[in-house]
Order: structure tokens, then C-alpha cells, then sequence
């Protein structure tokens, strides 16, 4: 087939395909202001709630890389990615609508891992989605497009349960229950979110397989051998430093959250041992690879740019689940003086949150309007750097504010940072990766957004404890400076080069 130029979108032809977005943050942000507030009601101790959260990026790591990989060899009447956005949209809005009534705390639990498992299914492909419809010149637009939305729902989505207060409706419930405020948010969110992921289901068209391959902006599938060798070799390293982590965990007795850290070091071996025994085997033509496989030797092989934006991943998103889950805590405890998650004046300070939250969301909204204007005079990777370091000096800042209202302003270096983590690494990221491969490669890179959560959920409640008597305000200090790592490490990646028609 003759090779073609990917043709520019219009302006709503893109609003269109990103408009889902928006549902799907708008249960992302009741998430990740509510979920903390809800597991505390039903009893859960600070301490706990780490590991409680532990299904969101979980659940990230398994599924996206699995989504990736079927959605890039997907063809049905509906598209390519558009099938799973509308699955992952109805199981998120069944979830939404069952988890403010959960009666007990492990069924809270569950619910979040189905939830954040249904968000999953329909975020992945989104994020392909660009990469496959928009060409090189207009991703970044594209991503921030898909942040201007994530940032307009997610506001809402935050203030509702803050509204919902102000408008009359209960926001206090008897001991074990949610309060009303927070059950009709989700009960709207629901509604957002399968109305939002629809419009862009039926609105968008994708192209056909054949066609995609034909444009000359694609990269090419470059071949990269798996030495046997050294894929064992690695393997055994990772197996080692697992088995040696257990023994730590069980002579020192530390927290039991630890051996998922270790059950993660232990898997990743096992399947670098498995990759290299693959590879050593007798190659039959007529026998396809398994999906792990081909998931697997694609992680091994990723690209370089991937593997040095992987670090800046691991760093910004370290710092994101900190604060998502230490926030609540840290403000009802510091700005508004009280640990009793019973009490009037908890939930006002924990509905403070949903409105800081709705504040960082609606900067990233404006910002997303910014970037791509930086991003053309300083490059992407100087205006990340000084967008997560503005994140970092907001984390900073609320050590040491103590009136909630300033909050304000710590939010507003946060919400730069969401901005540009959800919009420039994908930006540098997409225009190293082929076609064929984009929904497995973002799939994959989903990784370096999960294992930095699984860390988190792993060690945060032991590092507070040990070196800050499990105050939970000094786990944002510990995101601030995650946060100015990851803006030295994006320095590392090369700026992308736009490709012209040949």
C-alpha cells in the first residue's frame, strides 16, 4: 500500500474522541477524594489504608498491558479501541453505584478493585487512541485535550459532595454508614461517566488496520534479539533481591504491606526466567507466541525512550498516590485539628479536600490550554520540569500553611503538575513507538505509573511510622521530593522530532 500522510483532525473532531475522558476521571476524582473517607467510616485506621488502596494499581499492572495487547489486534464494527471504552463504562458505572453502600469494609475493598479494574478496561485504550488518530504535530494537543477533560470532570466530581453539603443534604451519617452527600455523588458520577464514554464512542471513527499501517509517519517495527542468557541472569538478580527482602521482612518484623513489595520483586523474576526459557526453546513457525509472551518480550525489548521516561513515571506518580491517599488524613489532622472520622468537623475538613481537589483539577483544566503553547518555546521536556517542580513547592507548601482556605494556592503548582504528567510524557512517549504496537506499549508503560503505587502502598505506612510517628502529612513531603526527581530525570529524554510525509 502506498505510503500516506496522517491527515491533522479538526479542533472538534478532537474534542469528540478525548470527550470520554471526562467521564472516566469524573469516577476517577470521586476515587481518589472519597475512597480514603469511605474506608475510614467503616473503620480502617490510617495505617490500613494503603494496602486497602492496593487494588487501584494492581489492578493497573495486570489488566492495561492485557487491554493494550488485545485492543491493538481488535477490529469490530465499533473500531479498535472503541469496544473496550464502552465496556470498561458500564462496569465503572455499576461499581460507582454500589460502593457508597457497602456495609462493611471488605466488601469496600472488592468494589474498589472491581471499580478501579472497569476504569482500567476503558482508560488504556484512550491513551492509544491518540497515538492512532492524531499525527505527531497534533499529539501533544491531543493529550491535552484528554487533560482539559480529566481536569473539567474531575472538579465537578470533587466539589460534589462540598455542594451537595451546602445544598441541604446530609453529611453526616450514623457510625459504619457513608453519608448521603457522598452516595448521590457517586450515584451522579455513574450517570457522567456512561453518558461521556457513549458520546465518544458513537461520535468517533477510527481507521481501519490496513490504513493505519500505511501512513509514513509510523515507526517501524524494529526487531530487538532476547538473549537468553541475560534475560536469565536478570531473572535470578530480581528472584534473589525478593527472597532476600522476605528474609528481612520476617527478622525485623516489619509490616506485612512489605511482602507485597517482595511478592512483586519474586513475579517479575519468575517471568524473566520463564521469558528466557521461551527463547531457548526450539522456535515453532506455526505456533503464535502466548499474549504473556509477547507482553513479556515487548517489556524486555521496550524502546529507549521509554525506558528513561519510566523513571520520571516512577517519581511523579509516587508523589500523585501519596497525596491522593495521605491528603484527607494530613488536612483533617493538621488544618482542622481532629483524627475523629465521626465527628462534624472531620467531614467538613474531608469535603475541604474534595474542594482542594476540584481546585487542582480545574487548574489542570486552564493548564492544559498553557502546555502546548510552553511546550512549542521551551520544549516538552524543560516545560514538564518546571510544571512538576511547581507541583512540588504546592506538596511543600501545605506543611506548613495552616489556615485550609492558602490550600488554595498550594493547589495551584499541584494542578500544573497533573497536567503536564497526564499530557508530555505521552507526548515524548508516542512518537517512539510503532502503530501496530501502541495500545501494548501503553500498556506497558502503565507500569511505570503502577509499580511506583504498589511501592507507595508498601512502604509509606512503614516510613511514616518509623521516621514520623505516623504523621500523615509528612508523606507530602515525600512526594515533593519525588516530584523534583522526576523533573531532573525527564532531562534525560530526548525531545521528539516531528516526521514529514516522505
Amino acid at each position: 500500500m502506498t505510503s500516506q500522510r496522517k491527515p491533522e483532525l479538526s479542533f472538534w473532531q478532537i474534542w469528540n474522541m478525548c470527550f470520554g475522558f471526562l467521564g472516566i476521571q469524573f469516577g476517577f476524582a470521586l476515587q481518589n477524594a472519597n475512597v480514603s473517607r469511605i474506608f475510614q467510616t467503616l473503620g480502617a485506621n490510617v495505617a490500613e489504608i494503603p494496602i486497602l488502596w492496593i487494588a487501584a494499581p494492581l489492578t493497573g499492572l495486570i489488566v492495561q498491558p492485557i487491554i493494550g495487547h488485545y485492543s491493538d489486534r481488535t477490529w469490530t464494527r465499533l473500531g479498535r479501541r472503541r469496544p473496550y471504552f464502552l465496556v470498561g463504562a458500564v462496569l465503572s458505572t455499576l461499581a460507582l453505584l454500589v460502593i457508597p453502600n457497602s456495609p462493611l469494609l471488605w466488601f469496600a475493598a472488592v468494589t474498589l478493585w472491581i471499580m478501579d479494574t472497569s476504569f482500567n478496561i476503558s482508560m488504556e485504550p484512550f491513551r492509544a487512541f491518540v497515538g492512532d488518530q492524531l499525527p505527531t504535530r497534533q499529539r501533544t494537543l491531543g493529550f491535552a485535550m484528554q487533560t482539559f477533560f480529566i481536569g473539567v470532570g474531575a472538579v465537578v466530581a470533587s466539589l460534589l459532595p462540598w455542594l451537595l453539603a451546602h445544598f441541604g443534604v446530609a453529611n453526616v451519617a450514623a457510625s459504619g454508614s457513608i453519608p448521603d452527600t457522598v452516595k448521590y455523588a457517586f450515584y451522579f458520577g455513574g450517570l457522567v461517566l456512561l453518558g461521556a464514554v457513549l458520546w465518544t464512542v458513537f461520535s468517533s471513527r477510527e481507521y481501519p488496520p490496513e490504513q493505519l499501517r500505511a501512513f509514513s509517519e509510523n515507526m517501524p517495527i524494529t526487531g530487538v534479539d532476547i538473549h537468553a542468557g541475560q534475560a536469565l541472569r536478570t531473572g535470578g538478580l530480581w528472584l534473589l533481591a525478593g527472597a532476600i527482602l522476605i528474609g528481612l521482612i520476617a527478622w525485623f518484623n516489619l509490616r506485612k504491606e512489605m511482602y507485597l513489595l517482595a511478592a512483586g520483586l519474586l513475579v517479575y523474576g519468575g517471568a524473566l526466567l520463564w521469558l528466557a526459557h521461551q527463547c531457548r526453546k526450539s522456535p515453532n513457525p506455526e505456533r503464535k507466541p502466548s499474549m504473556f509472551a509477547q507482553v513479556m518480550g515487548d517489556l524486555y525489548t521496550m524502546p529507549e525512550a521509554m525506558r528513561r521516561l519510566a523513571w520520571v513515571q516512577f517519581f511523579s506518580w509516587f508523589a500523585l498516590f501519596a497525596m491522593w491517599i495521605y491528603t484527607t488524613p494530613a488536612v483533617t489532622q493538621m488544618q482542622f485539628g481532629t483524627t475523629d472520622v465521626h465527628s462534624l468537623i472531620y467531614n467538613q475538613g474531608a469535603n475541604w479536600v474534595g474542594v482542594l481537589f476540584a481546585t487542582y483539577n480545574g487548574v489542570a483544566a486552564v493548564a492544559a490550554a498553557i502546555i502546548p503553547l510552553l511546550a512549542r518555546r521551551l520544549g516538552l521536556r524543560w516545560t514538564h520540569l518546571i510544571n512538576v517542580w511547581l507541583g512540588g513547592l504546592g506538596l511543600l507548601s501545605i506543611l506548613l500553611i495552616r489556615n485550609p482556605h492558602w490550600l488554595l494556592l498550594s493547589m495551584i503548582g499541584v494542578g500544573f503538575a497533573w497536567a503536564s504528567i497526564l499530557s508530555l510524557p505521552y507526548a515524548l512517549l508516542s512518537d517512539n513507538l510503532p502503530t501496530e504496537k501502541m495500545g501494548v506499549y501503553m500498556g506497558i508503560f502503565n507500569f511505570f505509573i503502577v509499580i511506583p503505587q504498589l511501592l507507595a502502598a508498601s512502604v509509606l505506612g512503614m516510613l511514616l511510622k518509623v521516621f514520623f510517628h505516623s504523621q500523615p502529612i509528612f508523606a507530602l513531603l515525600l512526594g515533593a521530593i519525588s516530584l523534583f526527581l522526576a523533573g531532573l530525570f525527564v532531562l534525560r529524554v530526548a525531545e521528539p522530532q516531528a516526521k514529514e510525509a516522505s
